[in-house]
């Protein structure tokens, strides 16, 4: 006989079938409190129960914590059922190095990574305006930074599959002076995270240059990297990466007006300190040191806005739960419990959910920082934030107008920020390497 805990198409088989049947007058007293109240703010305590009995090798504790988890979750439930589905996953996959022979659980990921066809993903990116948001900010930020310029190579590092690009050639060829040349340049090397694509770089710049000719934009599409490093995890090919981002290797041209773009992408470079780097940098403040040196027009940083990258669980739990809550709230709103796209949606913000909760070291690679922190480190390296102007505020509203009224978006410091009932989302910044003349 096994115990399992299903959920989106996945299940994880208990060696001990006992395992989440705890009898119920063996749990604390303060679990058994949580019983009559589950409540977000109750799943949130257990949660941290959960990890803090993890993290001191509490495997009983630990377990009759999941027993009560394991009565609440469910991943065609309310939003709380769901939330806790997928952290019960993630606190079982970190359960599983702590005590291995309690399950019969390899230790590696619990997801399945469904590849989408381009038809899917554009679905996906459409369904919330968690990734248009940001690529409505970029697109508009690149436009008016590149107004006049009749030569524009993008150097693009992003995990959406140049998704934003058919938006900017199309604003570029209704341009009245008429449109540039444009180059579009990627990394090969790119992390294994959700959404995955089944077609190839080389394929989706095909497309792209298929719509630029028909768009009559001049168009070159070029991939850069070590393909012998393919098989490589991404941590071990951005270090090679990094040699290649010179002007030579990138062919830059001084005719052209170069643009950085990073969507989602610096929370996956290694954010500690290197001893053997020559000033003792990260990879990630590296690599703004490198693209700063490039001297580009403009910088666009785009991300999600939480700190998902302290050393401590307990921390990484009270804030995941609480930010993964606005995606899963807001399918609630859009979705019924049932749909298939909602389970693969959120199975996407599962993995990461099980990448933050239930892994270390050098696997968890889901290290977020908030946009007030992103902004400090673009600072220190040189960066000068470039103010976003009516025309793109002006935009994003009409984009949020297409979604549910939740959605909202307002000004900080040096970014814009998508909103979800308030709270904060996803922000956008832009940045210059040189500092802007009064």
């Amino acid at each position: 006989m096994k115990t399992e805990v299903r959920g989106n198409g996945t299940s994880v088989s208990l060696k001990n079938p006992s395992f989440f049947n705890t009898p119920g007058d063996s749990i604390t007293g303060a679990l058994k409190g949580c019983l009559g109240s589950l409540d977000g703010a109750c799943i949130e305590k257990l949660l941290l129960h959960c990890g803090s009995a993890l993290e001191n090798n509490d495997v009983t504790l630990a377990q009759q914590v999941m027993w009560v988890l394991n009565n609440v979750a469910s991943s065609v439930g309310d939003t709380n059922q769901r939330l806790t589905s997928w952290f019960l996953r993630a606190l079982i996959s970190r359960a599983s190095r702590v005590c291995p022979t309690a399950m019969n659980f390899s230790g590696g990921s619990m997801f399945q990574r469904r590849l989408m066809t381009v038809t899917e993903l554009a679905r996906y990116v459409d369904l919330l305006p968690w990734h248009r948001f940001g690529f409505c900010v970029s697109n508009s930020a690149i436009f008016k930074a590149v107004e006049g310029c009749t030569k524009v190579h993008i150097l693009d590092f992003s995990i959406t599959h140049c998704m934003q690009w058919p938006t900017l050639i199309d604003a570029l060829a209704k341009r009245p002076e008429g449109p540039p040349s444009l180059r579009i340049t990627v990394p090969s090397c790119r992390p294994q995270v959700p959404p995955l694509l089944n077609v190839s770089k080389e394929e989706v710049g095909h497309r792209l240059a298929n719509f630029a000719k028909f768009r009559d934009v001049p168009f070159e599409f070029h991939v850069k990297g070590d393909p012998c490093l393919s098989n490589e995890p991404f941590a071990a090919q951005v270090e090679p990466l990094l040699t290649q981002l010179t002007r030579s290797e990138l062919d830059l041209r001084e005719d052209e007006a170069l643009v950085i773009n990073c969507q989602n992408w610096l929370r996956y470079l290694s954010d500690e300190t290197k001893a053997n780097t020559a000033h003792g940098f990260s990879l990630r403040d590296a690599f703004l040191d490198i693209i700063k040196g490039l001297n580009p027009r403009i910088t666009v940083v785009v991300d999600e806005d939480s700190d998902l990258s302290a050393p401590s669980l307990s921390s990484r739990i009270t804030t995941c739960f609480n930010y993964v809550w606005i995606p899963f709230d807001a399918l609630e709103t859009l979705l019924p419990k049932d749909s298939p796209q909602r389970l693969e949606y959120e199975s996407d913000f599962g993995y990461k959910i099980e990448n933050i909760v239930g892994f270390e070291g050098f696997q968890r690679i889901e290290r977020l920082e908030s946009g007030a922190k992103l902004s400090q480190r673009m600072k220190n390296a040189g960066f000068f934030s470039l103010p976003s102007c009516e025309d793109t505020i002006n935009e994003v509203k009409s984009l949020l107008d297409e979604h549910a009224s939740g959605w909202g978006m307002k000004r900080e410091e040096d970014t814009v920020v998508l909103t979800w009932k308030g709270h904060n989302s996803v922000f956008a910044t832009a940045w210059s390497s040189t500092e802007l003349e009064d």
